[in-house]
Parts: C-alpha cells; structure tokens; sequence
C-alpha cells in the first residue's frame, strides 16, 4: 500500500497520541519519530484528526484532477452526500455550478451510487442465504475484516461501494468520461489503487475547498436544487443505509459506528453470538459526516445529522439501472499483515526490561498508547515500538538516577514547594538535623526545622544565594548554605554543606593564637621591665629591642 497519510517529521513531539487513537496500532515508533505502517494501516484517519502538532497530512491529489480536466474528454464529479453537512445551505445545484466553474463538464451526487449498493443488499437479504450480512460501503471497514479479522469474509457483502458504482454507471452512460469522487474520507483514495479502474481519482472536500478558494470561487447557496433526490442521501449518518432500505422481516437491522465499536461486533460475529442480522458498520464515530477531512470548522455530528436529515427524501429513491454483475459484485481477499508473534519468553525479557517483573507491575497506564504492557512488548519484538515509550519506565529510572545522587551526596539537599513545605530531604540533611527519619518532616512546613528567611527571600526576590555560612544554633552545626529556586518547576533547593569541623579546628587555631599573644604579650611586658632595668644600668635605649619583640607579637597574630 502506498502512504496516503504522510508525517512532518520535524512536527512530531513523542506524544503518541496517534498510537492511543489508532485502533490497531499500525503506527512505528523510531528515532522519537511516528510511521505509519502502509501495510497495517485501515486509513481510518484518526492519528491525522488527533496529532496537536498537525504533523500528518494527507496526499493531494489536486494536481492529478487538474490533468484530467486539462486533457479535454468530460470529467464529471461524484460527490458524496455529506456535502450538505460540510458545505452548509449548499444544495446540489449549488455545488454543480462551483464545479463547472472549475472544468467539470457535469456534477453528480453519489447517492445515485448508493441506491444501487443498498438495492444489492436488499436483493441478498431477500434470497436469505446468509445467517449475517455487514455492509461494505466503508473502505476503512473493509479493509479492517480484510486485514484483522478475514474469518468474517464471507459475511461481508461482496458488493462494491457506493462510490465504485456510481462511477461506473457514469462511465456506462458515457464511456468517455472520467470520474472524479469528491467526499470526506481518506480511504478512498487507497480504494482506488486497488484495481477499482472506474474511478480516476479521489478529492478530499479540504482539498475541494483549498482549489476554490485559489480560484475566488465561492459557493452560491442562493440556487436551489429544482428535483427531489432519494433515501440513499441518508448514507452518510449513523443508520442511513437502513433508513433508506425497504426492510424484511427476517433480519435484524443493527448499525454500528466507530472501528472500536465494530471491532467489538466482528468478534461476536466470528464468535456465533451475533444471529440473523444486517449490521450496518461505518469506521467514523457519526457516519460519513464525521469523516476526518470534513472541514475543521463544520458544525458537529448532531447538527450535520440534521442538514442530512434535512437535505434527504424521506420516501422516493433515486432512478437507477441495475449495474451488471461484473460490476456490481466483488471479492474482498484477505490481506493480513505479516506480523511475527513473538514467544513468551521474548515477551517477558522485554516486560523485565521496562521494569515489568511481576503482573502487578503491568499497570497498564496506557501513555505509550497501547491497551496493555504485553501489546506493547509485542510491538517492541515487531520493531514497532521502543521500550523508552513507558512513562513508568522512564519516570522509575529518572528517580532512580535522582535518589542516587540524593542519597549518595556527602551535602544535605532539601526541596521545597511555593508554599515552602518539605517534599524531600536526604539522609545527610536528617544527621545535620539531628532528625531520624524523613518521614517526621516530609510535608510539613520547613519552619519546623530552619529559619525560613533566606528561603522567602530567594523566593521573593528569584536571587539565589550561594555559599552562605550559616550556624544553625538549634543544632550547634555550621553550614555552608545554598539555596536555588526553579520558577519552571516552582521548587526551592537548598543544598547544606556540613562545615562543623573545619569551623571548631579554626576556632581551636584561633584560641590558640589569642593565648600565644596574650603570652607573648606578658613575655614582652615583662622583658620590657628586665630590659629597662638593665639599659638604666647599662645607660642604653630600648628602643631597638622594643620593635623587635613587637615584630615578633605581629607574626604571632597573624599566623
């Protein structure tokens, strides 16, 4: 399968959501970039909708339709019925003169298209030779049954889409021309790589509304459509096409919208709990008109319900001519992805290695995007994922790289939140504290413990304070104190260096030299009286001998 769906690498942020909104997981992680699996992927187009960074796009096929147009044979336009959801006040008369604006020779709804798919279903449901029927008008459901669940094949209504026929009636009644489907669905634009030949290509309604804006041509909802169309409008809502069947009396009639939700019908299906029923399944959560490249700004489900609703007859179909058989029927294969299942001893060497070493461990926060910590492992083995996707994974090894360094620093550490509460404190801390466990304090205001001044004021003032001695009288400890505050994280750091007895040997050193010059002063006062007695003996000065024991009292004083 070739990409429809294509990523900006330089937009994606490693914050699969993608991976949690896709139902089947058909997204590869590599490099902290996401892949989509061409192979695996059902087209649904849910990782497009829900990407915040808009790192998806869709591949566009404007240019593709302007070659057509420009090779001069008619180019006549299929357009799907949620066009009145998307287009609002916009009939089909509307909408044709738009187009023809463009170059195309004629516009015509797909609807016609439906009312012969839905008169197929009819004729099967009537013959009554299957115990189930599911509708085949969504290519994302097809290729769901195709690739995921093939054992529910021959279910399937081996009836093309609504968009296949129409385009080849069109293609019947004027085999020259080459068609154009215009809707909002991503998946037809693969439907038609795989050898549905009557359709030339497929336009998103974005890329319909990105051309006429190009062109300055705007949409005229002042011209009214003149003729009434048919039931078969009703098909682009949850239960459209059973509101615009002629219903038996032998089947139920169930519709089911959202890939989870028919994921969840296929398997009763398969599993026999499901008897007697047309189940009528769209991939969208609220049918066609929430196709994920409906125009971001239309109105929502329940109002785009009511433009159908409004837009439909009730009562009448459309005229149409049964389609040969040769093309109105088709044979869906199976087409599994080669996914290699892994061994259970795989599956636990990587749970071990995300940290999963017990089933309690499997916690299943769902942030890496899958349903369980085994998916996930599984998608390790199959190159899908990376073990670093596990937010317990990377949040226990970021901890337990911080405890490390908290716990082994020879330095007190001690963090604060803004309303200066304790939330951590290592054990070097606790000893400077004299405290015994971090237990006693954690929580509680650090006023308990510290003199909070120095704290409000870095705070305050988001100047931070580095190396200030400190002596912690409560304690009888000297300090070596730096606080640090984070505005991003809005936390307080201090970081408290233990300098008690560096402070006590300089304040032994420094009682020792007081008491040297208190001695040496003695020594020189009573030297001085010797000397003067002698010098008044001997009728010298002591002057010289003066200076000299006074030099000696200054080198004492400043050692």
């Amino acid at each position: 399968m070739q990409e429809i769906i294509k990523l900006k690498k330089s937009n994606c942020k490693n914050c699969y959501k993608c991976i949690r909104n896709c139902s089947v997981k058909s997204i590869r992680f590599s490099g902290n970039q996401a892949h989509i699996i061409p192979d695996e992927c059902i087209l649904c187009g849910e990782c497009f909708v829900v990407c915040p960074q808009n790192a998806k796009y869709i591949v566009d096929d404007t240019e593709k339709c302007k070659v057509l147009l420009a090779q001069g044979r008619p180019v006549v336009a299929s357009l799907a019925p949620s066009f009145a959801a998307n287009y609002e006040g916009a009939g089909i008369a509307a909408m044709t003169d738009a187009l023809k604006k463009l170059g195309f020779a004629a516009v015509e709804e797909t609807a016609v298209g439906a009312t012969l798919v839905k008169k197929e279903y009819e004729r099967i449901l009537a013959e009554n030779k299957t115990d189930i029927l599911i509708s085949s008008c969504c290519h994302t459901v097809n290729l769901l049954i195709q690739k995921y669940f093939p054992t529910a094949l021959p279910f399937l209504a081996p009836v093309v889409t609504p968009m296949q026929a129409h385009c080849a009636d069109i293609k019947r009644r004027d085999p020259s021309a080459a068609t154009v489907f215009i809707g909002p669905c991503i998946s037809k634009k693969d439907e038609i790589r795989h050898g549905q030949a009557d359709t030339d290509c497929v336009l998103t309604f974005d890329e319909l509304s990105a051309w006429l804006d190009k062109e300055g041509i705007k949409i005229d909802t002042s011209i009214k459509d003149e003729e009434k169309g048919g039931r078969a409008r009703f098909f682009p809502t949850t239960g459209g096409i059973i509101k615009s069947m002629d219903l038996g009396q032998t089947y139920e009639y169930i519709a089911v919208d959202g890939v989870e939700n028919c994921i969840n019908a296929l398997k009763d299906i398969i599993n026999g709990n499901l008897k007697g029923c047309f189940v009528e399944m769209s991939a969208c959560r609220g049918g066609c008109i929430a196709g994920p490249v409906m125009s971001k700004s239309h109105s929502g489900v329940v109002r785009d319900t009511l433009a159908i609703n409004r837009f439909a007859e009730k009562k009448l179909d459309f005229e149409v001519e049964p389609l040969p058989s040769e093309k109105s029927e088709i044979t869906r294969p199976a087409l599994n992805p080669n996914l290699r299942v892994p061994s259970e001893d795989e599956i636990r060497s990587v749970l071990k290695e995300m940290g999963k070493n017990r089933p309690e461990d499997e916690l299943n926060c769902g942030s890496c995007g899958y349903n369980t910590c085994r998916d996930k492992a599984v998608a390790v083995i199959q190159g899908k994922a990376e073990v670093s996707m596990c937010l317990p994974y990377l949040k226990d090894r970021a901890e337990s790289f911080n405890d490390g360094i908290v716990r082994n620093t020879p330095n007190g550490i001690i963090v604060l939140n803004d309303m200066l509460e304790i939330q951590q404190i290592n054990r070097p801390a606790l000893d400077i504290m004299n405290l015994r466990n971090a237990s006693d304090v954690l929580g509680e205001p650090v006023i308990r413990i510290l003199e909070p001044s120095d704290f409000v004021k870095v705070q305050n003032s988001g100047i931070n304070i580095t190396g200030k001695r400190d002596y912690l009288a409560e304690y009888k400890k000297y300090v070596e104190k730096t606080i640090v505050y984070d505005k991003s994280y809005h936390i307080l750091l201090c970081i408290m260096r233990d300098i008690t007895d560096a402070e006590t040997e300089q304040a032994k050193k420094e009682s020792m030299r007081n008491s040297t010059i208190e001695v040496t002063d003695k020594v020189i006062e009573k030297q001085m009286r010797v000397v003067q007695e002698i010098a008044s003996l001997l009728g010298e000065t002591t002057a010289e001998t003066k200076i000299a024991l006074t030099k000696l009292k200054e080198s004492l004083s400043n050692e």
